[in-house]
């Protein structure tokens, strides 16, 4: 992980480094490399060139650019990343929430006011990330993130996943039933059995009717007839939740 802090009084700087490491020796599991900028000017050209960290711990009121002009340079640039404000102002925290920041601190930060700031974040980025599906072929065990895979089929005794690059993964021949084979992927929520012998990634879906799918990417999805009610029902309740 990768953490970037930018304040323009150097004690600050060095206080929020010292934090930092004290919190890494209480987490030997996290791989942490850190980066300091005392110029927020420099900062902002290194976003604007696409170079990124996972965390940004910012001073809110710096010369040049201040810790708003930071923060959104940074979500114009992705929304994932997590923005934790240490300033000795109050007068910003609208800003602050403007550009999503998990956290406003105020100095002297308080140690359990920061560790609790960083254990969010690591909370936030393990349930994040992409879990994988594995899947046996004949030049070994393919794993593929959850995220890339449109749909998986069954044919001939085999696991096709469909990824949304175009590319195909063949299975080995299984010897479960399809159902058991996908079990896992069932069990998260963007994934749906629509036919006995297909499951969708519902992130991938462009349009849904009575009969099939038609996906994101191209190419027709049967719904089994037996399954229509339940498989728009179950569409329409994960549409409403995505933007709700």
């Amino acid at each position: 992980m990768k953490i970037v802090m930018c304040d323009d009084n150097e004690e600050d700087l060095q206080e929020m480094e010292r934090l930092l490491l004290q919190y890494g020796a209480g987490h030997p599991e996290l791989e942490m490399e850190t980066e300091k900028f005392t110029d927020a000017e420099a900062l902002y050209c290194e976003i604007g060139k696409g170079v990124s960290a996972d965390v940004y711990l910012l001073d809110m009121v710096m010369s040049e650019k201040n810790g708003i002009d930071l923060g959104r340079q940074i979500r114009e640039r992705s929304q994932d990343k997590a923005i934790i404000y240490i300033t000795s102002s109050e007068d910003y925290a609208m800003e602050a929430y403007g550009v999503h920041a998990v956290r406003y601190l105020l100095k002297p930060v308080k140690e359990e006011s920061f560790y609790e700031a960083l254990d969010y974040v690591l909370a936030h980025e393990k349930k994040e990330r992409d879990p994988v599906f594995q899947v046996r072929t004949g030049e070994g065990l393919a794993t593929v993130p959850y995220s890339r895979i449109a749909s998986v089929e069954s044919a001939s005794r085999r696991l096709v996943l469909h990824l949304i690059n175009g590319e195909d993964i063949r299975s080995v021949i299984i010897r479960r039933s399809f159902e058991e084979q996908v079990g896992e992927l069932l069990q998260d929520d963007r994934f749906l059995q629509v036919h006995k012998s297909f499951v969708v990634n519902l992130n991938q879906v462009k349009r849904m009717d009575k009969s099939e799918i038609l996906m994101e990417r191209g190419g027709k999805i049967p719904i089994s007839r037996a399954r229509a009610a339940d498989v728009k029902k179950a569409y329409m309740i994960f549409v409403a939740g995505k933007y709700a």
